[in-house]
This record gives C-alpha cells, sequence and structure tokens, in this order.
C-alpha cells in the first residue's frame, strides 16, 4: 500500500483536471463524457442519468491523499510502525470515539484501547506474519462493539516511521449487530430455560421407592448449544409389591417436544393403574402417540417387576435394550420383544422376561448416553456394558459413575436419561422383616376354614400386633370367598410381608376382575370386595398372563 497518492479511473468516465474548490461550496453537477450527442456533435452536453456526485467534478481522485480519504471515513483508523507500534496516524472518526492521539508515542501507552480489546499481540502477530488478520465484535469497556482489521503495510518516506514496516487498524463499529445478537442470544437462552423448567417439571419430583427395590435416576439435559429433548422416566407402584418402571424419548427438539412428553408421560401412569401387560401399556400408547402428534414419534420402555416372580416383564417400542448387571459382574441384554417407535402404528407388541435375582442391577437408558456422531450405537451400547459390568454401590452412584464413564459432560449435545435399579441381597435382621408365605386352596367347604387358619398361623408368627393380626385374616377370608364363589381353579392364597406393608393376595384361574359396587340392605352376597376396601390402606386386581386374576389387599405396617 502506498501511503502518498491514490488514482483510480473510473467506468465510463474520462480523467480529467479540475480545479479544487473549498469544502463547504456546493460545485457544479458533473457531465457525462464519450457519449455521442443526440443533436450532433456541436450539441451541449447534459447531465447523465449515472452522473456521480459534485466533489468528484471539483476534486478529482487524483487529486485526494490517503489521508484525506480515510479522514473521511466513518470507520476507525490508526497506523502504526515498529515493534513498539508508535503512532502515525489516527483518522477524525478514530480521534472522536477514544480521544486525539500523539504521533510517535507506543501504542501501548497512547493507544490504551488496543490493550483493552486485546489487539497488541495481534499487531504482534500481523507484523511478523506480513498476514492480515480480523476479530469479530470485540467490545471496548465504555460500550461499543468493533471489528477490527489490521493489515500489514510498509510506511513511505516522508511519512514518520519511514521505510519501517507498520500496521494499518480499521475498526468497523458493529454495535448495533452486537446488540442485536446479544438480544437473539438472550431470546435462546430464555427459550431454553422455559424448556429445560417444562422439561423438568414434567419428570417426576421424586421417585416412588417400592418395598423391594432401590432406585435413582438422572436427567441431564444437553448443552446451551442444544435444544431441550423430550427424554422422560417414572417409577410407578401398581400395589402387591409391583412396580412399574418406564423410560423414553420424543423424537425431536424444545417446549414441543417436551408438551408431547408430558401428555405420553400422563398416559402411561393412567395406563399404569389399569395393571395391564407391558406390551398391552404400549399398545394403547402407540394409538395416544399418533392423536396427540402425527408428526412426533417416540421411543419407549415399559417394565414390570414382581417380588414374588424375581423378573422383569417388559415391553419395548423402539427403545434400546435394558441392560442387567448380576452380581458377580455379568452383564446381560434384554434384546426380544422390541417393536417400532410409538406413533408408527400396525404393530402387534409382545413382552419379554428377563432375570433379577437378588444383587443385581438394571439400567434404563435414552440414547444420548450412548449415541455419538461418526459412531455405530451398538458401539456405545457396548462401551455402557462395560461400563456398567464395574459399577457398583448405590443406584444413585451407579448412575453417576455410567455418566461419567460414557463421557457425558454440561456441553453434551443430547440430552440424557438413567434410571437404575437394584434388587438388594437381604441378610441378616433385614432379612428377617421379608417373608412369604402360600397356601394352596383345592376347593370344597373345608377350603375357607382352612384359609382362616393358615392366615391366623402365619400372621401371629410374624409377630403383628393384634388387631392387624385380626384385619388380615379379616381381609384373607373374605378374598378367599369371593374366590370360592366367583373362580375357578387353581387357587391359591399368599401372605407376603415387607418392612413397610403387609399383602395378602388370593389368585384363581377365572378372568373376571371383580368390582366394587353397593350392596342392599336385602342383598345376601357382594360385600366382600367393600369390606376389603374398607379395612385395607389399598386394593386391586389384575389378569395374570397365564389366564386367570390375582386379588390383593394391602395393609401399612404400623412404626416401630
Amino acid at each position: 500500500m502506498n501511503f502518498t497518492r491514490w488514482s483510480a479511473r473510473l467506468p465510463g468516465t474520462q480523467r480529467r483536471a479540475a480545479a479544487r474548490s473549498d469544502r463547504g461550496s456546493v460545485p457544479a453537477a458533473r457531465v457525462e463524457y464519450g457519449r455521442p450527442s443526440e443533436h450532433g456533435p456541436d450539441a451541449q452536453d447534459t447531465p447523465g442519468d449515472d452522473a456521480l456526485p459534485s466533489s468528484a467534478a471539483a476534486q478529482p481522485l487524483t487529486d485526494l491523499s490517503v489521508c484525506e480519504i480515510l479522514g473521511r471515513l466513518p470507520a476507525l483508523v490508526a497506523l502504526v510502525y515498529g515493534p513498539d507500534h508508535r503512532v502515525a496516524y489516527v483518522n477524525d472518526a478514530y480521534a472522536a470515539a477514544f480521544g486525539p492521539r500523539e504521533p510517535g508515542a507506543p501504542a501501548a501507552v497512547a493507544l490504551p484501547e488496543l490493550d483493552e480489546l486485546g489487539l497488541l499481540p495481534l499487531l504482534d502477530q500481523v507484523l511478523r506474519s506480513g498476514t492480515p488478520r480480523t476479530v469479530k465484535s470485540r467490545k471496548v469497556p465504555k460500550g461499543g462493539s468493533y471489528t477490527i482489521t489490521c493489515t500489514p503495510i510498509e510506511l513511505p518516506a516522508g511519512t514518520a516511521g519511514s521505510g519501517e514496516n507498520g500496521v494499518l487498524v480499521f475498526a468497523s463499529d458493529v454495535t448495533d449487530h452486537a446488540e442485536a445478537a446479544e438480544r437473539l442470544r438472550a431470546s435462546e437462552r430464555r427459550l431454553r430455560e422455559t424448556a429445560v423448567t417444562l422439561q423438568r417439571s414434567l419428570l417426576p419430583q421424586e421417585l416412588e421407592q417400592p418395598d423391594d427395590l432401590r432406585i435413582a435416576a438422572t436427567y441431564q439435559p444437553g448443552g446451551t448449544d442444544a435444544a431441550v429433548g423430550g427424554d422422560w422416566y417414572d417409577v410407578i407402584t401398581l400395589g402387591a409389591g409391583r412396580t412399574a418402571l418406564v423410560i423414553g424419548d420424543v423424537m425431536g427438539r424444545g417446549v414441543r417436544a417436551a408438551a408431547v412428553m408430558g401428555q405420553l408421560r400422563t398416559a402411561v401412569r393412567a395406563y399404569a393403574r389399569l395393571d395391564l401387560p407391558p406390551h398391552e401399556v404400549l399398545q394403547l400408547l402407540d394409538g395416544l402417540a399418533a392423536e396427540i402428534d402425527a408428526s412426533q414419534i417416540a421411543t419407549c420402555a415399559y417394565a414390570v417387576h414382581d417380588p414374588n416372580e424375581g423378573r422383569l416383564v417388559y415391553a419395548s417400542a423402539g427403545h434400546l435394550p435394558i441392560l442387567v448387571r448380576d452380581e458377580d459382574g455379568t452383564v446381560r441384554r434384554a434384546e426380544d420383544h422390541t417393536g417400532p417407535p410409538l406413533g408408527t402404528g400396525g404393530w402387534m407388541h409382545t413382552s419379554g422376561t428377563i432375570a433379577l435375582p437378588p444383587g443385581s442391577t438394571a439400567v434404563l437408558y435414552t440414547d444420548g448416553l450412548v449415541e455419538r456422531r461418526r459412531e455405530d450405537i451398538d458401539e456405545g451400547v457396548a462401551a455402557l456394558e462395560r461400563a456398567l459390568s464395574g459399577a457398583t454401590g448405590t443406584p444413585q452412584v451407579v448412575c453417576d459413575r455410567l455418566i461419567r464413564a460414557l463421557g457425558v459432560t454440561a456441553d453434551h449435545d443430547d440430552d440424557v436419561a438413567v434410571l437404575v435399579l437394584q434388587h438388594p441381597t437381604r441378610t441378616g435382621p433385614d432379612a428377617e422383616l421379608f417373608h412369604n408365605a402360600a397356601l394352596e386352596l383345592l376347593g370344597g367347604i373345608e377350603a375357607a376354614p382352612r384359609a382362616r387358619a393358615f392366615a391366623t398361623g402365619v400372621l401371629a408368627s410374624w409377630r403383628f400386633p393384634v388387631e392387624l393380626c385380626d384385619l388380615g385374616v379379616l381381609a384373607a377370608s373374605e378374598l378367599v370367598a369371593n374366590s370360592l364363589q366367583h373362580g375357578t381353579p387353581p387357587m391359591r392364597l399368599r401372605l407376603r410381608r415387607t418392612d413397610r406393608r403387609l399383602i395378602i393376595e388370593v389368585t384363581d384361574g377365572d378372568d373376571h376382575l371383580p368390582r366394587r359396587r353397593r350392596a342392599e340392605p336385602a342383598d345376601e352376597a357382594g360385600r366382600g370386595i367393600s369390606i376389603v376396601a374398607t379395612i385395607a390402606s389399598s386394593w386391586g386386581s389384575r389378569r395374570t398372563p397365564g389366564g386367570g386374576k390375582a386379588v390383593w389387599c394391602e395393609f401399612a405396617l404400623p412404626d416401630s
């Protein structure tokens, strides 16, 4: 760059000399040359449509110095030279923004604003490399944002620092753009915070803790650059010691996905109260998901734990497999019985089982935990298996270890939900609080007395208070009588105690579920279920997988 004179040839014009005029005067309009006149060569020139401003006629570009041109620019311009970046020139806009500067002074002293903008190291780099550099939206402490380009030049003879290498600093005021961008970022932050708040409010605020399991869960939204997704989990107590465990993921981002997730979670809890098999719950959810939003699909895994069977009965709608870690560290996958995601329709879901013996740990999770770009998702699941095989401790500790082992941080690009349940091994005094007893009922007139005698002896051996024993025997007698009258063989009475409740359950071969109804004074029957519902803490019924039904009731144990 030659820091003396600057000349240029404009297209469609001819260079011509013109007398300089004062800046305050209004020069005559420029006429266009080089265009033949329609009235002949002697006709007067008339102004063209693309005439340049009159200042060009008053002062041609060949007579303008670089200092004059830069001095009229609205951008901030400064010229520094030498290793100390001494000031050679600042234009009027620079002086108006930061004040006049003394030529010859080092930039570190004379141009403190460059230091505040962090440009002094950049000036060194440009001076050494001879390559221009640009930094965007640098904010000065006094207010204002600038995009700054530093260009290396060689100062010509007759100027301060002539013959030395220098740097031309060109700063464009982008304060309006920077403020608009900041407002946009603030709006996006508020939207994300709203979505995160909605997401967390729709998740369980406190997990239900069944008697036979220890459960913990973790939800971590994606980083600030990732919109909130529709991951969710839930734990639902079904009664009779059974527990439903749910995890799901709505495809999509933002408030809309979170809203769909909330509707699905509410529906799952409602369907779970019907105590249906897992595949029937997913079948109902499949139709509902299409009604809520046909453009959204979701994956879901629904599992039920029954302490009497020591296993998980599960169904999956396009979700990742449940992992179970045995006490010896062996990890198993529940890979079968996986159907398409919810909302696709036209699929008959089925249920599968996986053993959950004492001492084992099961993990339900969403794809954000194991899915990585440029990696197959099976590799992520395999990495989770390896991490789970060595993860011991409480369920919350296992959650945290899996999150760390899979490299999930606050800047992760996807939501992550993890649900961990443990079936603890009970020994010593703790084991004395958990007992089971069962009696096969063969039918006949002696079945009811045998059931009462069995319940009386078992409850007395468990050292329950007399009042609780009497209520337990009455409930067992009514449930057995109802089964004998309305059910079919095989029939069984099961008594179970935990550290918090007494559970009485009767199963038979008939699949008609009893209903509580109001008996009229003259009715001789129909009061058994009402009596059970009145004296027990809760009661319910469900169909069993092999046909038949189970009717149960619970009594809360008094605090010891």
